[in-house]
């Protein structure tokens, strides 16, 4: 079961994990909190329930890991087929601000409770002897692994600068020297990839 899940009853999985793989995990899972960010909160006197219904922002982030987190809804001139108008593109990116207005402030709070999932998970594992533990997941919580997964590694891949395209051609970055910055980088892609798919085989019938 050694960095490969295996299918637990009730429509679980496990894992077995070392010390190394677990401290890598949940710094990661930390990091990605850190990066979507605490959210907004509401401010000392606020009504809670008027928060819940607050816009969220109109233009996508700043950040290229957050923008591949939270990507436009709709897509501009380079996601079409031929030409397209002034006026048409102009109403892509008004249906893009609308519809992230209304829904990045949720986006960013089931990936924020997807990286918790992760890391209170990973909290709650009692160590082995040598440090390592079995990490057993209930079905929820595997889906929430998996989509954070998911985010950690579209996150990765944009550090990387490795393109949808580039996704299913992996061999290359297994082939970086030793002696490259971005090989600590590429080999935690590469085995977030491996976990996720482990874990995608386990829950599919």
């Amino acid at each position: 079961m050694a960095g490969h899940f295996e299918a637990t009853p009730g429509g679980g999985a496990a894992v077995a994990l070392d010390e190394v793989e677990i401290s890598i995990l949940r710094s990661l899972a930390v990091q990605l909190l850190d990066l979507i960010g605490p959210g907004d909160q509401p401010a000392d006197g606020e009504d809670p329930l008027a928060a819940l219904f607050a816009e969220g922002p109109s233009k996508p982030p700043a950040d290229p890991a957050l923008a591949r987190l939270f990507p436009d809804a709709y897509g501009g001139p380079e996601g079409s087929a031929g030409a397209v108008k002034p006026e048409e593109e102009q109403e892509l990116l008004e249906r893009s601000a609308e519809f992230r207005r209304f829904t990045e402030v949720d986006l960013r709070t089931g990936k924020r409770d997807d990286a918790l999932a992760v890391v209170r998970t990973l909290d709650a594992l009692s160590p082995a002897p040598d440090g390592g533990a079995v990490l057993t997941l209930t079905g929820d919580e595997c889906l929430s692994w998996l989509r954070s997964l998911n985010d950690l590694r579209l996150t990765i891949g944009t550090r990387l600068e490795v393109s949808d395209e580039d996704q299913g051609e992996e061999g290359s970055l297994y082939r970086l020297p030793d002696t490259d910055p971005r090989k600590p980088m590429v080999m935690a892609y590469l085995w977030l990839g491996a976990l996720q798919e482990s874990l995608v085989e386990t829950l599919t019938p």
